[in-house]
């Protein structure tokens, strides 16, 4: 009787190779909604030991084994296809140069009404009344 291994296999884009052999990879996987049926995607990150045979940007094949840190559980297997990193010029990388302000002017605070005052809760000062509307000098037609 001979005994199948059931590795976990899983197939990513290596979005992170800043690490010390080690890579970040991210692999996407389709579900469907269950009140709404639609075709959503989940995307996991798993931290995959790499002997330097990926790049950030590779489609990589990644395989579970014995812990090696922390998060550390895959391995790089293989690359399926090598990716493309795109460099920007430097125009577009700079950012424009930022304006001076004019400084705005200082805004003297408003008195506060002390506690002290003969109005009760809720009673402010009285408003002011209204001026009496401008009557028209022209006739009404």
């Amino acid at each position: 009787m001979t005994t199948e291994s059931h590795v976990k296999v899983r197939v990513g884009r290596v979005i992170s190779d800043k690490m010390d052999k080690t890579v970040v990879v991210a692999v996407e996987r389709p579900y469907q909604h269950r009140k709404y049926k639609k075709i959503l995607r989940r995307i996991r990150k798993y931290k995959a030991h790499n002997a330097g045979i990926a790049k950030a940007g590779d489609t990589v094949r990644i395989v579970e084994t014995r812990p090696l840190s922390k998060e550390k559980r895959w391995r790089v297997a293989e690359v399926v296809t090598k990716g493309e990193i795109v460099v920007l010029p430097k125009e577009v990388v700079e950012a424009p140069p930022v304006e001076k302000l004019e400084p705005v002017e200082q805004v003297e605070p408003v008195e506060q009404q002390s506690a002290e005052s003969p109005a009760g809760p809720g009673e402010g000062p009285e408003p002011k009344a209204a001026p009496p509307p401008a009557e028209d000098a022209s006739p009404a037609q």
